[in-house]
Parts: structure tokens; sequence; C-alpha cells
């Protein structure tokens, strides 16, 4: 008896493990050499339609500014942002760099500037190589055989693909007067926030998420500190049921951190990224379109090719439709 007793205890405990390890990365039903995951949704009559429907000229631009004390990930070691000049007007006076001479530089003024940063940071969007499972990224593509030391062969940024496609705020802060510390926006907080703004999810959309931590951006310690994020199941709804094909939010890292699993420090970022192939944005700035109303638009955007890259800076526009 003892020994089966031990045999059961000894199963259950593998069981365990086993559910614990239960994440893995998903194999892409585009085929096994796909980087681009959900994006592949997009067709050349798909963004026709959604440009066919543009129902006004104005312009709505969802990314921030980039400035030093900017925001940024520095409590995880990664640099924050940095500018310098590398040539002014009378600076080019005084060096002569180009050999043209006092006269020459004094009547042509001349300012150059160069920047440094993490591509994590400001208005960006996260490729598949971002989080990745025991070892792997989406599609089973692993850093043995496809990371380098200039980068990922698989998956890099500058594989993402303009996106044009339908465009759905869902404007979450507006249900409420504030959020709790580190709030996880639930899938109930959607269906509400869908019903007031009599809006409907369609299979292919850009789903962008705002939580008013935007308004806090210019305040680096305020726009950081216990900001609201999406819940790991309200993820899951966005994408399994509804059909979302890429996500974003104007928070700092979409999810809301202490992580709500006790074997995953950023549960939701490894399932879309590494087990569902969905990127998302994050860092946006989504006021003037909740100030206006305007919640289903033309999304327009392109990344920075960065090649090798887990994220790059993206410039989203978005242009009312009928």
């Amino acid at each position: 008896m003892k020994t089966k007793k031990n045999f059961f205890q000894a199963l259950a405990f593998q069981f365990f493990i086993w559910g614990a390890q239960a994440q893995e990365v998903g194999q892409s039903p585009w085929g096994p050499e796909d980087e681009i995951g959900s994006l592949n949704m997009m067709t050349d009559s798909s963004r026709i339609q959604i440009l066919s429907q543009i129902g006004s000229g104005q312009v709505y631009d969802l990314s921030v500014d980039y400035f030093v004390g900017m925001p940024s990930f520095h409590s995880l070691g990664d640099p924050s942002y940095q500018y310098w000049l590398t040539h002014t007007p009378h600076g080019t006076v005084v060096d002569n760099p180009n050999g043209m001479g006092e006269a020459m530089n004094e009547k042509v003024s001349y300012t150059g500037d160069a920047v440094s940063m993490y591509t994590h940071m400001g208005t960006h969007i996260d490729a598949l190589n971002h989080f990745g499972l025991n070892g792997l990224i989406w599609n089973g593509f692993s850093p043995e055989e496809h990371l380098g030391d200039k980068g990922w062969k698989k998956t890099g940024a500058e594989k993402i693909p303009p996106i044009i496609a339908r465009g759905l705020l869902l404007d979450v802060r507006a249900l409420v007067d504030s959020f709790p510390p580190n709030y996880r926006i639930t899938v109930q907080d959607l269906k509400a926030c869908l019903k007031r703004q009599k809006s409907e999810i369609q299979k292919g959309d850009v789903i962008l998420i705002r939580t008013g931590q935007a308004q806090h951006y210019e305040d680096a310690a305020h726009y950081l500190h216990q900001y609201p994020g999406i819940s790991l199941a309200a993820a899951q709804w966005l994408v399994e049921e509804k059909g979302a094909m890429l996500l974003g939010a104007d928070n700092l890292s979409f999810e809301a951190f202490p992580p709500e699993k006790e074997d995953n420090w950023v549960p939701v970022h490894t399932y879309l990224l590494a087990e569902k192939g969905v990127m998302f944005l994050e860092q946006m700035m989504l006021e003037d379109l909740a100030q206006d109303e305007v919640y289903e638009f033309a999304f327009i955007a392109a990344s920075l090719k960065l090649r090798g890259a887990s994220g790059s800076p993206m410039r989203p526009i978005a242009i009312p439709i009928n």
C-alpha cells in the first residue's frame, strides 16, 4: 500500500510539473517559415476595404514624443533615451569640418544630431522574437539555429509589414473615475466598453486599449508607477474569441505587474508573442481619439526595418471611417 501511495504521489507531482510547463510556443497555421504571425490576416482585399471606408481627411497621430527623460525600462538595465548634437551652426564656423571656410559656414547654417535608445521605448511594436518559452520563440525558431551576434535571423523587426486595417478603440478609462493600483483589465471591462460605445469587434481588427496612462507620459515617475494593464483572460478573449489581429495600449508594457501567474513573469507577453503569434504596440497616445469619441477608424502604421531586432519604433495614425 505504501508503494502504491508513493506512486500516486509521484504521479500527482508529475502532473503538477506538466501543468506548470504546459505553455509551449505556437506552430504557425501559415507554415513553418512564417515570421509575422497574425499579421498574415491582412490581404490586399482587406486593405482596400478599409481604405475605401475613409470618410474624413482628419488624421490622428497615435504616437508619443521622444525626449531625454522620457519613460523607459531603466529598472531592467536597459539604456535610456539619449540625444546629442553632432553639428551646430556656430560650431561649424569654428571647426570648419567641411573645409569650406568661415564665410561659407556663416552663410549656410548646419545642424546635425544623433540619438541612442532602447528599441522598446516610446510608441513601438514588439516583434515575435521579443519573448519566448522554454528556449524557443514563435513557430519553434531557436536561438541555437537562428540567433547570431547581430540579431535574430527569424521574426526580426524588419519582417513586420506595413499595417493597414480596421482599428477599434476600447476606451476602458471612460468606464471609471480611476483605476486601483496595478489594475488588470477584465473581459467584463472590455464587454462593458463595447456596449457603452455601441461598437463591435470584427475579425482581423487592430484593438487599441485606452487606460488613460498616456496623460502622464511627460511625467515618467507617474507614468511608470503602478499602471493598469490587460489581464491574460482579456487578451485570450480578444484573440481566441474575437479574432483580433493586432493589439495596442497606452501604458508602458501592455500588461500589468506584478505578474498574475507564479510561473511566468510576463504571461500576457508570452501568450501573445510566443503562443499565438500576435504582436502588439505599447506606449501609444490615444487621448485625442478618446476625446473626440472616434472609436472606429482606418489604422495605418509602419515600423523601422531594424534587422534582427526584437522591437521597433512605430508611427501609427488613425483616420475616421464612415
